[in-house]
C-alpha cells in the first residue's frame, strides 16, 4: 500500500544462486554440530522472495523441507527466527494467529497486530493458509474466542474489504470526519458502528486526511478521542489502525520497544516484527526508534537477546 514507505534493511542479493545457497545451508547442518555462522550469513542477507526460491531448490535437491532441517538442527529463539525467515508469509501469519487463538488465553495483541496492518490481498492469503493448515475458518475462530465491539472490529478487518485506492475525495473526507465527531466527542456515549465502518473500510490515505480534519473539527487528536471513547481491546485495535495509518515505521518502533522486558521479553513478537519489517521499512523503523527512545535499536537487541539469536536479529536490521 502506498502508505508503506519501502525502505528495507534486507534487500535482494545480486548475483543470486539459490542452488548454491541451498547447498551451503545443507552443508552447514550436516554431520556433527551446526555451522550457525553460515546459516545466519545466508538467510539474513536474502530478500523474502529469494528465501522462498531457496526453499524450492532445497526441497528439490534433498527431498526435505528446509524448515524441517532447521527445526531438527537448531534450537531456541535462534531456531524460531530462522524458521520464520523461511516460512511463506501467509503460513507464518496463519500460524501466529492460530497460536494466539488456541488454549485458555487468547493473545489479543497478535490478532490486532496482524489483522490491523495487512493489505486485503495479504489478509486473503492468510485466511486461505489458515484453512489449509488448520482445517478451520479464521473468522469462526475469531468469533469463538472474542466478544463485543472487539470481535466486530476483528471480523470487519478480517473481511479484507478496505478501499485501497489513493484517490482522496475531500467531500467524503469531511463527511467521515464529521461522522466520527458526531459518533464520539460531540455526544454522550459512543456510536461504535460508525467508528468500525470508517476505520475498517476506508483507505489509509483517506483516513490520514480524515484524522487531520477531525482535529480541526474537535480540537483533539484522533488517538485522544479513541482513548476517551473506547476501552480494553477495542481501544487497542483502533489505536493500532490509527497509528499504522499515521506512521507505520513509528508504530512498529513502538511495538518492538514493547516486546523488550528484562525477564519476560516477548521473543515471538520481536521475531515477527524484525523478520517482517526488515523487508519493508526497517531502515525507517530504526530511525524512529532512535528518535523516540534516544538510543539505537541495536543496543536493545544486544541487551535483551544473546548468542546466535542476537547475531541473526542484528544482521537483519543492518543495511546489507
Amino acid at each position: 500500500m502506498s502508505n508503506q514507505h519501502i525502505n528495507p534493511t534486507v534487500r535482494p542479493v545480486d548475483p543470486f544462486d539459490p542452488q548454491e545457497d541451498a547447498r551451503c545451508l545443507k552443508k552447514a547442518m550436516k554431520g556433527l554440530g551446526t555451522d550457525e555462522k553460515s546459516l545466519t550469513n545466508i538467510l539474513s542477507k536474502r530478500s523474502y522472495e529469494q528465501r522462498m526460491e531457496i526453499n524450492v531448490y532445497y526441497k528439490t535437491m534433498y527431498g526435505k523441507d528446509l524448515q524441517q532441517d532447521l527445526q531438527d538442527e537448531t534450537s531456541g529463539h535462534y531456531r524460531d527466527a530462522l524458521i520464520a525467515l523461511v516460512t511463506p508469509l501467509p503460513c507464518y501469519y496463519a500460524k501466529e494467529l492460530n497460536d494466539s487463538l488456541r488454549g485458555i488465553c487468547t493473545n489479543e495483541d497478535v490478532l490486532i497486530e496482524i489483522l490491523a496492518t495487512l493489505t486485503n490481498n495479504q489478509l486473503k492469503a492468510v485466511r486461505n493458509a489458515y484453512v489449509k493448515n488448520y482445517g478451520k475458518d479464521l473468522e469462526s475462530d475469531i468469533i469463538g474466542d472474542t466478544s463485543g465491539t472487539f470481535r466486530r472490529l476483528l471480523v470487519a478487518l478480517n473481511n479484507a474489504g478496505r478501499d485501497e485506492s489513493s484517490v482522496i475525495d475531500m467531500s467524503a473526507v469531511e463527511r467521515d470526519a464529521k461522522a466520527l465527531y458526531n459518533a464520539g466527542a460531540k455526544r454522550l456515549g459512543t456510536d461504535e458502528d460508525e467508528f468500525i465502518q470508517i476505520f475498517c473500510q476506508r483507505s489509509y490515505e483517506h483516513l490520514r486526511v480524515v484524522f487531520e480534519q477531525y482535529k480541526i473539527l474537535s480540537g483533539k487528536e484522533i488517538e485522544q478521542s479513541i482513548k476517551s471513547e473506547f476501552s480494553g481491546d477495542s481501544k487497542e485495535c483502533l489505536l493500532a489502525i490509527a497509528r499504522h495509518v499515521l506512521c507505520p515505521s513509528l508504530h512498529f518502533a513502538k511495538r518492538i520497544r514493547g516486546a523488550f522486558k528484562l525477564l519476560t521479553t516477548k521473543h515471538n513478537q520481536l521475531i515477527r516484527f524484525i523478520v517482517t519489517r526488515s523487508s519493508i521499512d526497517m531502515a525507517d523503523v530504526k530511525i524512529d526508534y532512535k528518535t523516540k527512545y534516544g538510543h539505537n535499536l541495536e543496543k536493545d537487541i544486544k541487551k535483551y537477546s544473546g548468542g546466535d539469536y542476537s547475531k541473526l536479529l542484528l544482521a537483519l536490521i543492518a543495511e546489507n
